[in-house]
C-alpha cells in the first residue's frame, strides 16, 4: 500500500472496483485519497454498539410477551422485530469495509474533493474561498485509535463536507492547509 502524507490511496486491486462504481460521477484524472483502515474497526464497533441498541429495543415486545404483561399481538411479531434488528446488523457488518473503502478525498488548486457511498454515491466539490472553518472531531473511538473526523463548514448553512477515519496527523495538516487556503481564496474575493 502506497503512502502519501499519512494517507492511503487506493490499492491497485481495489483501484478497478472503485474506479468502476464512481466512473459515472468522479471528475476526470483526480488521485483520491482513502481514510486510514483502521476506521473500518472503528465503523465495526459502531455498527455492533448500533446493533446492541437496536436488539434492545426491538427485543421489549418479545420479553413482555414472554413474561405475560403483554398480549394481543400475534407471537410471530415479537419474534420477528428482534430478527429482523440482527439480520440488518449483520448485513451492516459485511458491506462495512466497502463502506470505508469508497471515502476519498483529493485536493486540487481551488477546491477539495470529498466522496463516499456504495449504494446512494455522492461527490462533494468544495471551493476553498467558501469554506468558512474546518472542525476536527474525535470521539472515544476515534481516540482508540489514533483517528479523526475533519468536518468543512460552508458559506451555505446547510453544506457540510466530512472526511471521517484520517489519523490525528492528518488531521491537524488537512485543518491547517485547508483553513489557509481558505483564507488566501477568500480575501482574494
Amino acid at each position: 500500500m502506497e503512502m502519501n502524507r499519512g494517507t492511503h490511496q487506493v490499492p491497485e486491486g481495489d483501484a478497478a472496483v472503485v474506479a468502476d462504481d464512481q466512473k459515472a460521477i468522479d471528475p476526470e484524472g483526480v488521485d483520491w485519497l482513502r481514510v486510514d483502515p483502521a476506521y473500518v474497526k472503528v465503523r465495526f464497533i459502531g455498527v455492533l454498539i448500533g446493533g446492541a441498541v437496536w436488539l434492545l429495543i426491538t427485543s421489549v415486545p418479545l420479553v413482555l410477551m414472554l413474561t405475560g404483561l403483554w398480549g394481543g399481538y400475534p407471537e410471530w411479531l415479537a419474534w420477528l422485530l428482534p430478527g429482523v434488528a440482527v439480520v440488518w446488523t449483520l448485513v451492516d457488518l459485511i458491506i462495512t469495509n466497502r463502506r470505508v473503502r469508497a471515502i476519498g478525498y483529493a485536493e486540487r488548486d481551488d477546491d477539495l474533493l470529498v466522496r463516499q457511498g456504495i449504494l446512494f454515491k455522492k461527490v462533494l466539490v468544495v471551493p476553498y474561498g467558501r469554506m468558512q472553518y474546518v472542525d476536527v472531531q474525535m470521539g472515544p473511538v476515534d481516540r482508540a485509535f489514533g483517528l479523526c473526523k475533519v468536518q468543512l463548514h460552508t458559506a451555505a448553512s446547510d453544506v457540510t463536507a466530512t472526511i471521517p477515519g484520517v489519523t490525528t496527523d492528518e488531521g491537524a495538516r488537512l485543518r491547517e492547509q485547508l483553513s489557509a487556503r481558505g483564507e488566501a481564496r477568500l480575501a482574494g474575493l
